[in-house]
């Protein structure tokens, strides 16, 4: 019996090492992928910031579809379930908002969804936000509306034609 219980704790014992020692070889790679979820986040956001400025509706769809479905891939985590809730929930809203922008061709219509939907990306960004990167909040001084930029270069993408150089840096993350 007692040689019994001896091969049972070494076998549990030599099973929670191989799970202590799995888990320490796949966090760094968890890691990794979350860090390119995010970075695909923001690639996707910022591309489609960047279709409004050149004012190419159709790039603008492509792009928001795009956001919309780096977004769902996207699991938050260490957030209370209050902070989780509110996530979630902002998450939604800046998916429904890019999949407005889809359904139209229209770049004014865009540039209005956008405008919603910038205000909560940035609401999220830090969370969304990779490591290595740096993200800027602007703002369009005549209208109060609000952008997520990488670069401190002012491209307003609510009217590139008559003010694209007009705005300023409001925040960073």
């Amino acid at each position: 019996m007692k040689s019994l219980l001896i091969i049972a704790f070494i076998c549990v014992s030599n099973f929670t090492q191989a799970q202590i020692t799995s888990k320490e070889e796949v966090a760094p790679q968890l890691a990794e992928k979350r860090e390119a979820e995010k970075k695909e986040i923001t690639k996707n956001y910022l591309a489609l910031k960047n279709s409004l400025i050149i004012s190419d509706s159709l790039a603008v769809i492509k792009n928001a579809e795009a956001l919309k479905n780096s977004l769902k891939k996207f699991k938050f985590k260490k957030l209370s379930l209050e902070k989780m809730n509110e996530a979630i929930t902002s998450r939604k809203e800046i998916m429904e908002l890019a999949t407005q922008m889809a359904a139209t061709k229209n770049i004014n219509k865009q540039r209005k969804f956008f405008e919603t939907l910038s205000v909560k990306y940035w609401d999220q960004a830090a969370k969304f936000k990779a490591a290595d990167a740096t993200l800027y909040l602007q703002v369009c001084p005549m209208t109060g509306a609000v952008w997520t930029s990488d670069s401190k270069e002012i491209k307003n993408p609510y009217y590139p034609k008559n003010m694209l150089t007009c705005g300023e840096v409001k925040a960073s993350l």
